[in-house]
């Protein structure tokens, strides 16, 4: 072909490369006006924008697919989560610290390379009814919102109504932005420790179009420097998941259970037990409430949540909110009762009350 026609085949061709794939923009915004009392020795209170999870977390990010013939395609997802208040990347500053994987899949499922959700997510993605709200189960284990892995190999299908799934990091973190769920310091792929900051997971679901039950168990492993305790590779921090959902007309019922196996604490074994319900008062307005008690055993400490949302949609993509919670902590537990910012924890064995109003915006 003569160069000076070179300029014409590309774009003769460029509708049918774009054609053989399909990538799609999508995100949310999420953020309001935050209220919670008696903080610390001294019972003060704030008035803030969260700036970490709303009703949900804000996120923008990119996924796409292409179909590769035979019945296999090649898909990716770049994730990016992000604190409306002040627009800075979250999950440690990473660009994409939700999720960058890319995978192929087919009738047998899918393999995936690179950052991305353990098992746990997926397991508890439907029975915890408020999910990551800021009043929610994050505000008992930080972990469970943001159950995720660096440097991970995934492998997750689905057969009729059973899902299988599994996932391997070599270093389950590569950010130092802790301790907290945003960074652990525990970056892994240490040829002279292979154990050093590995992560495990698998699922076990089932589904109909009126129930789903599930099965998962998660195991993040530690190394010298580690946040959380967890400072040799010896340590882990193990979490087993059963829950499940049930689907009724303009309703949705959850429950689970969540037992944590933790050698970086003092006190190992906890149990954290969830029950909650969403209901369609109208198309446009949706009620959840949701009860979580945390237990650990053989120690007095213990916590109550209390959650509470209403959710109104004013159209298909924009929703306004309002969300509050309680929680009660015994022992020498002093959870807050928000997920959404640091620094706003009662004394021991204290209660406190939050309550939000927000706005939602998905594209």
């Amino acid at each position: 072909m003569k160069l000076k026609y070179l300029p014409l085949a590309c774009l003769v061709w460029l509708p049918a490369l774009a054609g053989a794939q399909s990538v799609t923009l999508y995100g949310v915004v999420d953020t309001g006006i935050e209220f919670v009392n008696r903080i610390g020795a001294d019972s003060d209170r704030v008035v803030r924008m969260n700036n970490l999870t709303a009703s949900v977390p804000s996120r923008w990010g990119l996924r796409g697919t292409e179909d590769l013939g035979g019945g296999l395609k090649a898909n990716f997802a770049l994730e990016s989560g992000f604190a409306p208040d002040s627009g800075v990347s979250n999950q440690g500053g990473r660009l994409f610290g939700r999720q960058a994987w890319v995978g192929l899949s087919g009738q047998w499922g899918q393999v995936a390379l690179g950052r991305q959700y353990t098992m746990l997510f997926w397991a508890l993605l439907d029975p915890d009814i408020l999910g990551p709200n800021t009043f929610g189960s994050g505000s008992l284990d930080s972990y469970i919102p943001n159950a995720r892995a660096d440097n991970a190999v995934s492998y997750k299908g689905k057969f009729g109504g059973l899902t299988v799934g599994a996932t391997y990091s070599f270093g389950r973190d590569t950010v130092n932005a802790g301790p907290s769920p945003s960074g652990s310091n525990c970056a892994g792929e240490n040829p002279a420790d292979r154990s050093a900051c590995r992560e495990w997971s698998a699922l076990l679901m089932y589904e109909t179009s009126q129930f789903g039950v599930s099965a998962a168990y998660d195991s993040i492993r530690g190394a010298p420097g580690a946040f959380g305790g967890l400072n040799t590779s010896g340590k882990s921090d193990d979490r087993l998941a059963l829950s499940g959902y049930l689907l009724l007309p303009n309703t949705k019922v959850g429950a689970g259970w969540v037992r944590r196996d933790n050698d970086g604490s003092a006190s190992r074994l906890s149990d954290l037990w969830y029950g909650g319900v969403a209901y369609d008062i109208s198309p446009a307005f949706t009620l959840a409430g949701q009860v979580y008690y945390l237990k650990y055993r053989g120690s007095d400490n213990k916590a109550v949540l209390y959650a509470l949302r209403g959710m109104y949609n004013l159209s298909k993509r924009t929703a306004v909110y309002a969300t509050a919670g309680y929680i009660d902590n015994s022992g020498q537990l002093a959870l807050s009762v928000s997920s959404g910012a640091t620094g706003s924890n009662p004394v021991p064995g204290g209660s406190q009350l939050g309550a939000m109003v927000g706005v939602k915006h998905i594209f």
